[in-house]
């Protein structure tokens, strides 16, 4: 597991991509991909800044800082068109469908309890699975951790883990325990619909980043250490692979592009 970011370091997150790997600074976006060619295209731009005087407000700074996260993916899209994104799949595609189709079954087998609605969270990651077990996307997750890692280490990024602290893998855990109580209050209280189920999603979202946060802070806590086991066990065994030079080399490249715009 990676140390907290170096002072003299920016703070970087990523993305996977099917073909590639997209990283992000504090202000800007960087994205790196192979295309059919086997030719190494890179793009970056600045970052939609959404979170504004709300950047420091618990519970609304983390869904703000989620939703500028999602603002970025056609940026990239229409930037480096090559990219391919990670449910850019038929396959994966299909699987959302019969994951939504699935959860509705569940739903209405019975009443709504907190069981039944972790099954329903559970079945909902059936999308994500299948990205990841299918094609490059879990390799260039790993490319994302290491090629990051190596950068705050100041060392080689294929000696570093294929697994890292700071994953969103680590907000699943959190995110989906919230959704499951949340759903079964929202319906005890008479609420239901679109915008109820929204409401709880969102405040999920938000629980989920709050646990982070604060396992960030508390890192050495054993708390902390048993929030992020989930978390790290979804990326040894499911989220990441490693990598080959080929992939490692568009993670350079990435990383070269995003240290590039930051300083321009």
């Amino acid at each position: 597991m990676t140390r907290p970011v170096p002072d003299d370091k920016l703070r970087l997150g990523g993305m996977a991509l099917r073909n590639g790997l997209l990283v992000h600074g504090p202000t800007h976006w960087a994205a790196a991909v192979r295309d059919e060619a086997g030719e190494i295209q890179v793009a970056s731009g600045r970052k939609p800044q959404l979170s504004g005087g709300a950047a420091g407000i618990p519970g609304v700074r983390g869904v703000l800082k989620l939703a500028e996260a999602m603002a970025v993916i056609p940026l990239v899209k229409r930037t480096l068109p090559a990219a391919k994104l990670p449910m850019q799949d038929a396959r994966t595609l299909g699987a959302m469908g019969a994951a939504a189709l699935g959860g509705s079954a569940i739903r209405s087998a019975g009443a709504r309890t907190v069981g039944r609605e972790a099954a329903v969270a559970l079945v909902s990651l059936m999308p994500a699975v299948m990205a990841l077990r299918g094609g490059d996307l879990a390799a260039y997750h790993g490319v994302e951790h290491k090629a990051i890692a190596g950068y705050e280490e100041g060392a080689d990024a294929a000696e570093q883990d294929k697994e890292h602290d700071r994953c969103g893998s680590h907000l699943v855990t959190p995110m989906l325990a919230a959704a499951a109580v949340g759903n079964v209050a929202a319906r005890r209280a008479g609420l239901r619909g679109a915008a109820a189920e929204a409401a709880v999603g969102l405040g999920s979202a938000a629980v989920a980043v709050e646990v982070f946060a604060w396992s960030e802070r508390h890192t050495n806590s054993v708390a902390a250490r048993l929030l992020r086991k989930p978390g790290y066990e979804i990326q040894r065994l499911i989220g990441t692979r490693e990598p080959t030079p080929e992939q490692l080399e568009v993670g350079e490249a990435a990383l070269a592009e995003i240290l590039r715009a930051e300083s321009a």
